[in-house]
């Protein structure tokens, strides 16, 4: 099983995509990064950690946050891969979040609800 790291942003829209993942994945553990405002989302009857971030911040602050506040939540041996969600968010936010799980390290593999389900790019 996996560990999904998913990025909520402003625009309430974009939050299915990361509720789908979440109820249809298997996963051995979820880690949710948004602002004050993101820590309104639930999903019924799911378990994740939320990390709770700036995300007006500029670039390089954001990229030290997100690191700081992310590495004790996951395995970071090199073996180590996340499935990640930037379906919501900005490009700073997805380059800031990109970087600092890089930066752990861990891999990253990128995934996405579609039509057929989850896919994994």
């Amino acid at each position: 099983m996996a560990q999904l790291v998913a990025l909520l942003s402003k625009g309430e829209g974009t939050w299915g995509q990361v509720s789908g993942l979440i109820k249809r994945g298997e996963w051995e553990k979820i880690i949710v990064i948004g602002d004050t405002y993101a820590k309104n989302f639930m999903v019924e009857g799911a378990q994740f950690d939320f990390v709770e971030a700036d995300l007006e911040k500029p670039l390089v602050a954001l990229k030290q946050e997100l690191t700081t506040k992310l590495k004790p939540k996951l395995d970071s041996d090199f073996s180590s891969e996340v499935s990640l969600s930037i379906a919501s968010g900005t490009g700073k936010e997805h380059m800031a979040l990109v970087s600092a799980l890089l930066a752990i390290p861990v891999g990253v593999r990128f995934t996405a609800l579609t039509k057929d389900g989850i896919v994994f790019l």
